[in-house]
């Protein structure tokens, strides 16, 4: 997930909300991640999570994070 060095990185490029994370795409946030050295993140799974949370969908977020293993669908 998103934790404060990961939301730092984030912010640095330009992405401080669940809006503008939501509508980045995996080969961005992978990007911006590699040149962070944080090639080990899997952003894949926080775009749709970002959606929900933009939209204010907690009840499909919290359900979808649960289906969730380490961010990615298990």
């Amino acid at each position: 997930g998103v934790g404060p060095k990961v939301e730092r990185v984030l912010n640095d490029a330009g992405i401080s909300t669940f809006s503008e994370l939501a509508s980045a795409s995996v080969e961005k946030l992978s990007a911006v991640l590699d040149a962070a050295d944080l090639q080990m993140m899997d952003p894949s799974g926080w775009i749709e999570q970002a959606d929900l949370a933009a939209k204010g969908d907690w009840d499909t977020l919290e359900t979808l994070q649960e289906e969730l293993k380490g961010g990615r669908r298990v």
